[in-house]
């Protein structure tokens, strides 16, 4: 039979809560008691379970495999019905359901929000879900009445940018490493220390290792603290400071809807000094052609706007509008070309430029070896790079669209 640390035992025995926030470090068990949870809650009726992860590629290979051990547990293979994308427990009718928010044609946030009956989410490595509005449109579908209902959030802390920890932890005064109730949320914290019983000893030595070697790191990935910054972020050459209107300024735009947001970041750049001046205008999600046109004009008015070059009708559209926008010619390696100069520079980002700050705490390399970076946290930092490519490569040019 399952043994649970008391830690996770309000996940069981809290009847009062809708939150819960599990937060650990490697080797702590929480996503194994998750699982075994939510396996345990289909034996009782009318529940059930949406268990997410931002990317799930076949599920039936990747986390199924996982709720089938929980099973096994519970010597109880007989009773369940397993499919490819859900399991059903044959006694109660409970089920849990797999499914991924980001797919290869975007994000199925509407997809999830009109499943019936759901009673508990489960968002398994949270730390990858990086908009919030996503996370509030699937929590407020989560409202199946006569049951109790529950959002659990499984995650490894990342840096104090993320949304979760704004949310859940700054804007409600709560401490990492909380372990309680607060407003309605549950809060659990575990380590390696709370699990060492099932871990091996090399795998103990290898942590008081890492403990005297790199500390910083043993407390991040070890212990679960949260980081100012994301370890290996590619730009640390920029400071907080006013922005310098004697510098001529050009308008960097990224374009997206949904799940990516629309940008645009006033650049100065002063070759003298050696530093780039960036201002962040806007961020935001779901606008339509018209609400760019109009929100851009009221920033940039006929200043220059250097736009993303993937976007050849919505350019066209704005630009007939009467924005003074061109489409950047990017080139091969123009992501490289374009970082290789931000970095030869000073950045001075201004204290209102929030979701600039928050993506140069982010960025880091997916392969710094390849020196290819995330594709994410890049909105701001891809808006001022057409700027700066545009300004300093001597090789680049735009093209106007027709």
């Amino acid at each position: 039979m399952l043994k649970i640390n008391n830690k996770f035992l309000p996940l069981i025995t809290d009847s009062d809560s809708r939150y819960f926030i599990i937060t650990g470090g490697r080797g702590s068990s929480k996503s194994y008691i998750t699982t075994s949870v939510s396996t345990a809650l289909t034996f009782e009726r009318n529940h059930t379970i949406l268990f997410t992860r931002y990317t799930m590629t076949s599920a039936h290979l990747s986390i199924i495999p996982e709720f089938l051990e929980k099973i096994q547990l519970y010597d109880s293979e007989k009773f369940f019905t397993i499919n490819k994308a859900d399991i059903t427990n044959n006694l109660t009718g409970s089920k849990v359901l797999f499914r991924g928010i980001k797919t290869s044609s975007g994000n199925q946030t509407a997809a999830l929000k009109s499943l019936q009956g759901v009673t508990t989410w489960v968002l398994d490595e949270a730390e990858e879900l990086v908009s919030e509005k996503i996370f509030d449109d699937i929590d407020l579908s989560v409202r199946h009445k006569g049951t109790q209902n529950r959002i659990i959030l499984v995650l490894n802390p990342t840096t104090k940018e993320h949304w979760i920890y704004q949310k859940f932890f700054e804007r409600r005064g709560v401490q990492e490493g909380f372990n309680g109730v607060k407003n309605n949320i549950r809060y659990i914290h575990t380590t390696y220390l709370d699990n060492v019983d099932n871990l091996s000893d090399s795998y103990i030595d290898s942590i008081e290792l890492m403990k005297l070697r790199r500390p910083e790191k043993y407390k991040h990935i070890i212990l679960g603290g949260w980081l100012a910054k994301a370890e290996g972020v590619i730009f640390s050459n920029w400071s907080m400071g006013d922005y310098d209107d004697s510098v001529i300024s050009i308008f960097g735009q990224d374009y997206g809807f949904s799940v990516d947001a629309t940008t645009l970041i006033k650049v100065g750049i002063d070759k003298k000094a050696r530093k780039i001046y960036i201002d962040e205008c806007f961020y935001k999600h779901g606008l339509t052609t018209t609400e760019i046109y109009n929100l851009s004009n009221d920033y940039a008015g006929s200043k220059l706007i250097v736009g993303d070059s993937a976007e050849p009708r919505l350019i066209h559209e704005v630009r007939n509008k009467g924005c003074n926008l061109i489409a950047v010619k990017k080139g091969k390696d123009s992501i490289i070309a374009g970082l290789s100069i931000m970095l030869d520079y000073d950045l001075v980002i201004t204290q209102d430029s929030i979701n600039v700050i928050k993506e140069l705490n982010n960025y880091v390399w997916s392969d710094k070896k390849s020196q290819t970076p995330i594709d994410n946290y890049n909105h701001c930092i891809d808006a001022i790079r057409y700027v700066v490519f545009h300004q300093l490569n001597k090789s680049a040019g735009v093209y106007a669209l027709a």
